[in-house]
């Protein structure tokens, strides 16, 4: 393979070729190990998270009442396309890159860089959503043991508040949200020891996430008021508060519930039948987590009046609601809901930092994210730098920014990834594709209209804060756009290795989560330390 066919195009658009992604699949240390079955497991432990403990809630208080199942509906529906594709580009190019890697083959390197400064919103953004959450959680528990921690070491400096016509009001506040900040530098601190979450051990923490979610529809079943579901799709009341564009409102909102399940094919590398298994790993645990976040909706609507449930735990509120008699059920439901959070506070700051790993390895990114502590064999010190700026974020900004922002990263990528399944399609028809999504070209262009239904709603709700005077979310997402253009023009744009025609190495120090490359230029012949 030679350099022209790595690295062709104008300089912003070179790309990867197929055939050099394969080749790099081809060549890693990652063991082939997981079934459908694990991969299932695996995209249920990482959709399943703040999305339903926390932003369940603040979409039925704010947008929805208790059409916020519908609401899952509509986000779902959404997904499903979306990872039709994404089960396309992983069987054809089984790699650990996942999403970064299909852009820089199909679209070009200034795109891989988009998708890789997306990713950031959809992880290392998640995480800090998820840290606010956790907060509440934590909060929530050790309140039933007459435990109170200070407001102003658990809210975030920037506080959100209900404004005219379903707005979000942002203004400064006087407290940081320091435990949610500690939770974060503590999985950082973990991530630099080395944490190998093997498939058996995701599994049990599924098993009991899932157990304690079943276990509140099955309690909480006895408590429902039907009063609370009517009306069943609210009045408007403005703007997109209530009523039906209040549904589509409360999708865009809780999409970010679905944010993990593209996980799933960032393990493609090591599943043992790619063409078979990730479809069913992808579109598996999407329709097993819509099930259950429907059914989770609805008995929390009925449990508690809609606009009551705007809270950092809505969950921890219904059960708190049964009670003294069942101060046991809502231990256990707590303790499920925290441990449930630190895991996927865990596994979302890993994503970032084996995403910024990549990056690095291609030169996009300074080489100090890729660099491998010599004992643990981490890339200890992007992990620290990272973990640092995610705490930050967790202390400063409230959810409602936080979980916005993610959904709104999360639909473009979604979006770049449906388009590269049309770009390969035309490009490469020859390219062999062991899975191809149904419906023709309508599957990719459906998950594109289902991104825009997602993304839209956000940035008109940014549009309108904008016109009232409230320009916070507007200056972080601006600044945020800024900040990557100008990392990728004053670095990667001058340090990408395939515009220096090289490949990426595969020497010992360099060798990490992501797979073992071999020299793509085939000058000389790896070493081996």
């Amino acid at each position: 393979m030679t350099d022209a066919t790595a690295a062709r195009g104008p300089r912003l658009l070179i790309k990867k070729s197929v055939e050099q992604v394969q080749y790099e699949s081809g060549h890693q240390n990652l063991k082939r190990t997981l079934g459908p079955v694990n991969l299932v497991l695996l995209g249920i432990g990482c959709i399943i998270g703040a999305g339903i403990y926390v932003m369940t809630g603040n979409a039925a208080a704010n947008y929805a009442g208790p059409a916020v199942v519908l609401s899952f509906v509509v986000a779902g529906l959404a997904c499903a396309f979306a990872g039709l594709c994404y089960a396309e580009l992983a069987s054809s190019m089984p790699v650990a890159g996942s999403a970064y890697t299909y852009s820089y083959t199909s679209l070009g390197e200034v795109f891989a860089w988009i998708m890789g400064w997306l990713l950031v919103l959809e992880y290392g953004v998640a995480a800090a959503t998820v840290a606010a959450g956790w907060t509440g959680n934590v909060v929530s528990l050790l309140a039933n043991f007459g435990l109170q921690i200070p407001p102003e070491f658990t809210t975030s400096f920037i506080q959100a508040g209900a404004g005219p016509g379903g707005s979000t009001i942002f203004s400064g506040g006087h407290g940081f949200n320091l435990l949610g900040a500690g939770g974060i530098l503590g999985v950082t601190a973990l991530l630099v020891l080395g944490i190998s979450e093997s498939a058996s051990v995701n599994n049990v923490i599924v098993m009991v996430k899932v157990g304690v979610l079943l276990l509140f529809c099955a309690m909480g079943l006895a408590f429902i008021h039907p009063a609370n579901w009517h009306p069943f799709i609210p009045h408007n009341e403005g703007g997109m508060k209530y009523g039906t564009i209040g549904i589509f409102r409360a999708a865009s909102t809780i999409f970010f519930a679905y944010v993990g399940f593209e996980a799933v094919s960032t393990a493609a590398a090591e599943a043992k039948n790619p063409a078979r298994d990730m479809p069913i790993g992808i579109l598996g645990s999407l329709a097993v987590c819509t099930i259950l976040y429907i059914v989770v909706a609805g008995i929390l609507t009925g449990m508690v009046p809609y606009r009551e449930l705007g809270g950092p735990a809505p969950i921890a509120l219904a059960v708190d609601r049964m009670g003294p008699a069942f101060a046991w059920f809502a231990i256990l439901i707590k303790v499920g809901a925290v441990a449930g959070l630190t895991s996927v506070m865990l596994i979302l700051t890993y994503g970032q930092t084996r995403v910024f790993f990549a990056m690095a390895r291609d030169g996009l990114l300074p080489s100090m994210f890729s660099t491998l502590h010599k004992k643990f064999r981490t890339p200890w010190i992007g992990t620290m730098v990272l973990g640092v700026v995610i705490a930050v974020a967790a202390a400063l900004l409230p959810i409602d920014i936080l979980g916005n922002l993610v959904s709104l990263g999360t639909a473009v990528a979604f979006a770049i990834v449906c388009i590269s399944v049309l770009w390969l399609r035309k490009a490469r028809p020859d390219l062999e594709r062991p899975f191809t999504a149904p419906f023709g070209i309508w599957s990719p262009i459906l998950g594109i209209i289902g991104a825009l239904v997602m993304a839209v709603p956000l940035l008109a709700d940014m549009a309108l804060s904008v016109i009232k005077g409230d320009p916070i979310p507007a200056i972080i997402l601006v600044s945020y756009i800024v900040l990557g253009a100008l990392i990728y023009l004053g670095y990667g744009l001058s340090h990408s290795r395939l515009a220096k025609g090289l490949g990426q190495r595969s020497d010992d120090q360099d060798a990490g989560p992501g797979p073992m490359q071999a020299e793509l230029h085939g000058i000389g012949k790896d070493r081996a330390d």
